[in-house]
C-alpha cells in the first residue's frame, strides 16, 4: 500500500523530542509524531485527593485538551468533553504504572497534555511525551538520582491500525478516518503492555490481523524507547 508520505507500513512518522520547552515549569516536553504536536508540562503539588488524605502516599493525575487551532477545518472548543476524558485517563493510568507513588508523599504531579496540531495519533504522542516531563519534574522536585528509586521503568505508546486491508503503524488523520480497525498501544520499556484500545470501527479482525498489527505496533515502540533515551541523555535508568 502506498502512503500519502511516503512511509513503510510499519514505520512511524519522524519523531522529535524537546525536553525543557518551558522554563516555568520543572517538567516540560514538546513532541512530534510527524504534523502531531504535543506539549506536556508537569509539577508537584503539596496535596493529594481526599480518598488519599492521611496516607501518606502521593498521586499522578494527567489532563487532556486540543487547542482551538489545532485542528485545520473547524475552531476546536475549550473546555473537557467525553473524549478528552477518556484520553486523560488512559495518560494517568498509563504513567501510573512506572511511577511509584508512595515514593513522593503526600503529593500530587500534576500532569498536563496540550495538542498544538493534530494529524492522528495525539493521545499516543502524549503519553510518549508526558514520561519524558515526568521525569525532569522528578529530577527537579528530588534529584537525579531519586528517578530510580521513584520510576521502575519507561513507557511508550503508538497506534495501529488496517486501512484498506492492511496493517499500518502510527495513522496520520488521513488514515485515521480510513482505519476499518483502529488499536492504540501503551507499553513499558522492558516489554510487557500496559493497555491495548482496540476496535473494529468498520470490519471485525481475526488473530492473525491483531499479531500482524501488535508485531508492527512493538517495532514502533522499541523505536520511542530509543528516542527517548536519547531525549533525556544522562537522566536514563531505564535499561
Amino acid at each position: 500500500m502506498a502512503r500519502n508520505d511516503g512511509r513503510l507500513e510499519s514505520q512511524m512518522r519522524p519523531v522529535t523530542i524537546e525536553r525543557n520547552t518551558l522554563w516555568t515549569c520543572p517538567g516540560s516536553c514538546q513532541i512530534r509524531f510527524g504534523r502531531t504536536r504535543v506539549l506536556t508540562t508537569a509539577r508537584f503539588s503539596d496535596s493529594v485527593p481526599p480518598f488519599l488524605e492521611g496516607k501518606g502516599t502521593g498521586w499522578l493525575t494527567a489532563e487532556y485538551a486540543m487547542m482551538p487551532g489545532s485542528t485545520p477545518k473547524n475552531r476546536k472548543s475549550r473546555g473537557s468533553d467525553g473524549r478528552s476524558t477518556e484520553i486523560q485517563r488512559l495518560i494517568g493510568r498509563s504513567l501510573r504504572a512506572v511511577v511509584d507513588l508512595s515514593k513522593f508523599g503526600p503529593m500530587t504531579l500534576q500532569v498536563d497534555t496540550d495538542v498544538i496540531e493534530a494529524d492522528g495519533g495525539t493521545r499516543t504522542a502524549a503519553i510518549t511525551g508526558a514520561f519524558i516531563a515526568v521525569i525532569d519534574a522528578i529530577a527537579v522536585q528530588f534529584s537525579p538520582s531519586a528517578i530510580e528509586r521513584i520510576v521502575t521503568d519507561s513507557i511508550s505508546a503508538i497506534s495501529v491500525g488496517v486501512v484498506d486491508g492492511i496493517a499500518l503503524a502510527d495513522l496520520d488523520y488521513s488514515e485515521d478516518v480510513r482505519a476499518e480497525v483502529d488499536f492504540n498501544l501503551v507499553r513499558l520499556g522492558r516489554n510487557g503492555f500496559v493497555e491495548v484500545q482496540g476496535t473494529g470501527e468498520k470490519n471485525s479482525f481475526d488473530r492473525a490481523a491483531l499479531n500482524q498489527m501488535l508485531d508492527i505496533g512493538e517495532l514502533c515502540l522499541n523505536h520511542l524507547k530509543i528516542k527517548q533515551k536519547e531525549a533525556l541523555g544522562e537522566l536514563w535508568k531505564f535499561d
